[in-house]
């Protein structure tokens, strides 16, 4: 029974089994056929022997694995590999159907090729996660045969696989690379002009072309005989909190990611970047009601209590009560602190209704309210309208994104610097007012 489950027979065998069975009709007219066609039935029924006999020789012909990441980062592209070591003493075929996460939606991944006598192959490929959670593989269904291709033997490896699935730490790493090294402007970030000096000296140094000549220390230079300034450093130990909406309007969906995931991958490369320039970094998720809520920090970490908090995050589908949240914010929040605030307005009523409780926490806090543009409907004015209906669609089109840049103008003219934004341009729109802010001095 064993033997039955794991015995396939291919379409290379059903086609010369059908071409037997043609040619046994056709003896039925022609009678000197008939001992040809037996010939031919008891070399097709000992090959096929033969080659059960080829795959079932060794007792583990093949052995194999599904080597990825410990966990993968969500709407990045995640590698992962499937390797498998062949026992055989002779080259053999293989397909591969890898039994992929029910997420995915695929029942169809099939690679082929050739392994030779006792050696390995590696087949690769790429996921693309678009939620967070955790996603179950099945099992690695290898069928091998011989070069006779009359007989596939199922081998079932590697099964029930779990791979947890994170806000994306691979856009987070690429960032802090190049925050590192100086270089964030590789990614889009914007090199920001400073305005006025920060309250924190930091040291005396030579003077090169370019430095400010308002900065000379005129007393080190009188000693040391050469020109001197001061250098000043970021105000250090501000506080950055991302304030995340989990309600009803983060849910709308764009390239496969929510709105609540796009802000949940910004907010992790935020919190970083904060905590590079050596700024508390903290976090309040919330929607009808306070939810998770991590303590500004920069201790050693504090990045992996931020990524837990993350993780678990979710839309509930509920409106969202910004008076909740102030609520939160007062009772968590004791020092002055730049709140980015990410949530989504579709209308000037919508946003006029939240006005109050992001005035008030305003008077305290430096806020700035992070919504986004629909980009499908940007898509849609770059056509030219066929006929009356796609006139009227792209009326009412104009009209919601006009008023999207109308909410971003009140907002401004209430003190709220407002960020608005494709999904994609987000992480580095963020980055690129939190550095202009630091810059600035404003917080």
């Amino acid at each position: 029974m064993r033997l039955l489950r794991t015995v396939f027979v291919t379409r290379r065998a059903f086609r010369i089994g059908w071409a037997l069975v043609l040619a046994f009709a056709v003896s039925w007219a022609w009678p000197p056929l008939f001992v040809f066609v037996q010939l031919g039935l008891l070399a097709y029924v000992a090959a096929m022997l033969a080659e059960v006999y080829l795959l079932y020789g060794p007792r583990s012909g093949m052995k194999g694995e599904r080597r990825t990441m410990e966990r993968w980062s969500n709407g990045d592209s995640n590698p992962v590999t499937i390797v498998l070591e062949s026992a055989y003493g002779m080259p053999m075929r293989v397909r591969v159907l890898d039994e992929l996460p029910v997420q995915f939606q695929k029942r169809d991944f099939v690679f082929t090729g050739t392994i030779g006598a006792w050696s390995r192959r590696e087949f690769g490929y790429h996921v693309r996660p678009v939620k967070r959670g955790v996603y179950r593989y099945g099992a690695i269904n290898a069928l091998v045969s011989s070069r006779l291709g009359l007989v596939e033997r199922r081998f079932r490896l590697d099964a029930d696989k779990a791979v947890a699935v994170y806000p994306s730490y691979l856009q987070l790493r690429k960032y802090e690379l190049l925050a590192i090294s100086n270089r964030l402007t590789l990614a889009g970030v914007k090199r920001i002009r400073r305005v006025a000096h920060q309250s924190e000296f930091e040291r005396i140094k030579d003077y090169v072309p370019g430095d400010d000549r308002r900065t000379v220390n005129w007393k080190a230079t009188a000693r040391r005989g050469r020109l001197m300034v001061n250098q000043f450093q970021d105000e250090k130990a501000q506080q950055v909190f991302s304030l995340i909406d989990t309600g009803r309007v983060m849910k709308m969906p764009f390239d496969g990611l929510s709105l609540l995931d796009y802000a949940i991958n910004a907010s992790l490369v935020i919190s970083s970047i904060a905590m590079r320039k050596e700024d508390r970094a903290g976090l309040i998720t919330f929607s009808s009601k306070p939810h998770d809520t991590v303590r500004a920090s920069r201790q050693r970490g504090h990045m992996q209590l931020i990524l837990q908090a993350l993780y678990a995050q979710g839309t509930d589908h509920r409106e969202t009560d910004f008076e909740a949240l102030y609520l939160a914010v007062r009772r968590e929040v004791h020092q002055r602190s730049l709140l980015l605030l990410f949530t989504n307005y579709e209308s000037v009523q919508a946003m006029q209704r939240q006005l109050p409780y992001l005035q008030r926490m305003a008077r305290q806090h430096l806020v700035v309210p992070i919504f986004f543009l629909n980009t499908e409907l940007q898509a849609d004015l770059a056509t030219r309208p066929a006929n009356t209906e796609e006139v009227y669609v792209r009326t009412i089109t104009e009209k919601m994104v006009h008023e999207k840049r109308l909410i971003a103008r009140e907002l401004e003219r209430h003190g709220l610097p407002a960020i608005l934004c494709r999904p994609q341009d987000l992480t580095v729109n963020v980055i690129n007012r939190y550095l202009e802010i630091k810059a600035r001095g404003q917080l």
